[in-house]
């Protein structure tokens, strides 16, 4: 009887896979939905004021699913997954110098409301699998901006000015990754970079989960 009835547990509360719904693997993304991401050629999507800027893949299918439900849905699992596709492209492309994750930060307002960062928790996975270290206190958000998906690039890059604050102080030295979701026009990683540059810190990486192109 107890073997039935913790039988029909692991039934009733086994995990499906967020993409697909199925329950075979009991996981929260099956092999086959995690094969299906499509990833970008290993060569940088864009160059933003002189910096690389790689994306994992495109921002269509599982993978937008994916990073919807973290964003929106507080899917929280995801990030693992999420975190997992990105460092399997970055160790395809033999970068072997040891960086500090930037996680792109959000205003406390957004945060607050979020509950939080997205960015954040595919960082902290990251972080895990790379052994690199994450800085949260380097550059912070410090104007409230509006979302970005329904503007232009320069449109983008006005909503971002003065969006951001570098204390220096909270530079460890080497080099910098700067971490994002997504990645569209870049806009977002060349504010970052400009005013990380104006502070003196030029050894910067940019590298986003995904890019619709």
């Amino acid at each position: 009887m107890k073997r039935f009835f913790t039988s029909l547990l692991d039934l009733i509360y086994k995990q499906k896979c967020y993409c697909c719904s199925s329950s075979e693997e009991n996981s929260r993304l099956c092999t086959n939905c995690y094969n299906s991401l499509t990833m970008c050629e290993l060569q940088p999507s864009k160059f933003v004021c002189g910096v690389n800027v790689y994306c994992a893949g495109l921002y269509n299918k599982n993978l937008q699913k994916m990073i919807r439900g973290l964003k929106y849905h507080k899917q929280k699992e995801m990030a693992f997954y999420i975190a997992k596709f990105m460092y399997e492209y970055w160790q395809n492309l033999g970068i072997s110098s040891k960086f500090t994750i930037i996680p792109v930060p959000l205003h406390f307002k957004r945060l607050k409301k979020r509950k939080y960062n997205q960015v954040e928790l595919i960082a902290d996975e990251f972080s895990k699998l790379s052994g690199y270290e994450i800085n949260t206190k380097l550059i912070k958000r410090v104007k409230e901006t509006q979302p970005q998906y329904k503007l232009s690039r320069i449109e983008r890059l006005d909503n971002l000015k003065d969006a951001f604050e570098v204390n220096k102080e909270e530079y460890r030295g080497g080099s910098v990754l700067i971490l994002d979701d997504i990645s569209t026009t870049g806009s977002t990683f060349e504010v970052m970079v400009n005013e990380l540059k104006y502070n003196g810190i030029n050894n910067i990486i940019c590298f986003a989960a995904a890019t619709p192109f």
